[in-house]
């Protein structure tokens, strides 16, 4: 395995600038004037000036004529086809120097998206929030992906340089800062990072490094072909490098199904066996999680510590979608495949997936998904809400929006108790209205055919809502999803943060601590409404949960006296509408 360094390396010499440009014939890289770089056999290009140090301003020029960025730049302060800059990660001074993270099952995510969390759009600003949701039971901040894409805005999906954290929010200095301060706080950060594609404007890789692409296929262009040492290799130093030099507590992985290479996904291994290095070596507790439609239970174990080739987790699309078409009666697209969304939702309870091989109909009748059954049910990220299922509706509009706000809060007295990890979308936990509609900041041509794209995608939504579907390059649509930070003291704003900081509160003091060996158990629905299941937890008690899914009331069926009851009320004549049950005792 080629183990070149991707990147600027500041040294007692001063700086060693490292390309790999195999389709070159030259490479200069260019500070106060152009420097003539060396070229290796193997398709690397280097240079070592003595005068470069920490904010030097640089490019590379490739056989003369074409100037890019470095493509493992570790700051572009003047956007993406601006110089890089070279960054001194060593210079920080870490404040909670002694953090060594969290265990997995402690985890509770508040997924965000540093642009919109809020008005001012910063890593700093952040830190004015960090305490709400300390008080609120979130013990994991989750950012969108951070790295630098073209524009002044954009989900994060359309990055081009990994290694650089996207200067529309600060500095590098201002994300270590967010971080250590969410460590202070004893929160852990995660970073979502996109390894299946780079965006589709100032990618200039396929120029110079064009075997960094297969002729595969992905929803977003030629897939990155990770067969090839070096192209594997800048993936897995880029998540190193969030890891280590900022300190992020874990990655979550985008659509890692879209990920194609032949035989197994030797990636994914080779990162988590990587990942799984560096914290043995440091001593800290790092987590890896996936987004995958396939399903592949074979890739997760929340167990393995440190990791070496699995993940800890997957984003359980499953769960949103069955609880979806539950609560607001869409069928459309892929929520097609959950017809029967109780005994969907029933299923995931009591073995992970819904789907563990039955043939998906939304995939024309291919089979989807693994036997997950024997997995802990901490291998599962449950949501009602996430970036996704927000903002690729036409209207960007919330759940709250199409349910009625009581089988609402029966849905989340679910979530933020079962043994699955629990994530909020930012802004739930209170019930924002703010919708989160997807957005960019691409001009020309690439402007233009993404908004076709986005009509042919909503073609039917624009013959019901027709102009009132937002424009994703006009920068009302990106200011309409910043945080409205004044409703959570104001009705019904007020009332829904008090019930999730109440379950959440729950959850650390009664659940938590007994999840670490946690196993499923049963689930089932009788009676089309009445949900019934029980986990056995790591110290051997028994979680039960009795649920009313509808909005009338039905008889109470034997709770039991083996437990005590830690949510709910135990002494109702009968289940009331939307009613939810907890009891924690002995099998």
């Amino acid at each position: 395995m080629n183990a070149r360094h991707f990147g600027p390396r500041l040294t007692s010499e001063g700086v060693t600038f490292n390309l790999w440009a195999p389709a070159a014939k030259s490479a200069d890289v260019i500070l106060d004037k152009p420097y003539p770089m060396a070229k290796a056999d193997d398709g690397w290009f280097s240079f070592t000036s003595k005068e470069a140090k920490a904010g030097s301003l640089y490019k590379f020029r490739i056989d003369g004529h074409l100037d890019v960025p470095d493509p493992a730049s570790r700051f572009q302060p003047q956007d993406v086809p601006g110089p890089s800059e070279i960054v001194d990660h060593a210079a920080y001074q870490w404040r909670a120097d002694q953090w060594r993270g969290r265990p997995w099952h402690e985890a509770v995510f508040l997924e965000t998206h540093v642009g919109t969390f809020t008005s001012q759009g910063t890593y700093r600003a952040m830190i004015e929030r960090l305490d709400h949701l300390v008080q609120t039971g979130i013990t994991a901040l989750e950012l969108m992906p951070l790295a630098d894409f073209p524009g002044r805005w954009n989900w994060g999906y359309d990055g081009v340089l990994w290694y650089a954290a996207d200067h529309t929010y600060g500095r590098p200095d201002d994300l270590k800062a967010l971080i250590d301060e969410a460590h202070l706080r004893g929160l852990m950060v995660f970073l979502d990072v996109v390894y299946n594609h780079f965006g589709p404007d100032g990618n200039y890789l396929g120029t110079y490094a064009p075997a960094f692409f297969s002729d595969s296929q992905t929803p977003w262009g030629n897939a990155i072909d990770y067969r090839v040492p070096e192209v594997r290799q800048f993936a897995i130093q880029n998540a190193l490098h969030w890891l280590d030099e900022f300190r992020f507590d874990g990655l979550r992985l985008d659509a890692v199904h879209a990920i194609t290479e032949p035989g197994e996904l030797h990636l994914l291994h080779e990162l988590s066996q990587s990942v799984g290095l560096l914290a043995e070596s440091s001593r800290r507790h790092i987590h890896l999680v996936l987004e995958n439609d396939d399903n592949c239970a074979n890739l997760l174990d929340p167990d393995e510590d440190p990791l070496r080739s699995k993940y800890r987790a997957q984003w359980n699309d499953d769960y949103h979608h069955a609880w979806h078409v539950f609560l607001t009666g869409e069928n459309t697209g892929y929520y097609g495949d959950y017809s029967a969304p109780r005994e969907n939702i029933a299923k995931i309870l009591k073995s992970g997936f819904s789907y563990q091989g039955e043939a998906s109909a939304h995939r024309g009748g291919a089979s989807r998904g693994e036997p997950s059954g024997h997995l802990s049910p901490s291998a599962f990220v449950n949501f009602l809400q996430n970036h996704d299922q927000i903002g690729n509706r036409a209207l960007g509009d919330r759940l709250n929006g199409s349910a009625s706000p009581a089988s609402v809060e029966a849905a989340l007295a679910v979530t933020l108790l079962a043994p699955m990890s629990p994530l909020l979308f930012m802004g739930e936990e209170w019930g924002a209205t703010s919708p989160f509609p997807f957005f960019c900041d691409f001009s020309g041509d690439l402007a233009d055919a993404v908004r076709q794209g986005r009509r042919r995608e909503f073609g039917a939504a624009y013959e019901k809502y027709g102009n009132d579907i937002p424009d994703p390059l006009d920068e009302r649509t990106f200011k309409s999803a910043q945080l409205d930070w004044s409703n959570i003291d104001q009705t019904p704003f007020r009332e829904r943060l008090h019930l999730v900081r109440d379950l959440l509160a729950i959850r650390r003091t009664e659940i938590t601590p007994r999840l670490a060996g946690c196993k499923f158990g049963s689930a089932n629905i009788t009676g089309e409404t009445l949900l019934r299941a029980q986990w056995r937890l790591g110290d051997g008690s028994v979680l039960r949960l009795v649920a009313n899914l509808s909005g009338t009331a039905i008889e109470k069926p034997k709770i039991g006296t083996s437990g005590r009851c830690i949510w709910g009320n135990p002494d109702a004549a009968k289940l009331n509408p939307w009613s939810v049950y907890w009891t924690l005792g002995e099998q």
